[in-house]
């Protein structure tokens, strides 16, 4: 098979990432702002102990969630 005469270009179109939204964020109406508040609760909470950031935001969304799963059934 031949090989393509067409012009090389380094520059290829490519659309900017979408921002990933889980479907139960979708479906239950949490917010990364409804989050955010929750977590920083717990940060104060536990005497705003630091180190636990990350530890502070899974467990809000996970309470967040539940309690909206639970809500809206």
């Amino acid at each position: 098979m031949p090989k393509s005469t067409r012009p090389k270009s380094g520059n290829v179109p490519t659309l900017p990432p979408l921002e990933p939204q889980s479907v139960a964020a979708i479906v239950s109406g949490v917010t990364e702002g409804d989050i955010a508040l929750r977590a920083f609760e717990r940060y104060r909470e536990r005497g705003g102990e630091h180190g636990h950031d990350v530890d502070d935001w899974l467990n809000a969304e996970r309470e967040l969630h539940r309690t909206s799963a639970v809500s809206a059934a």
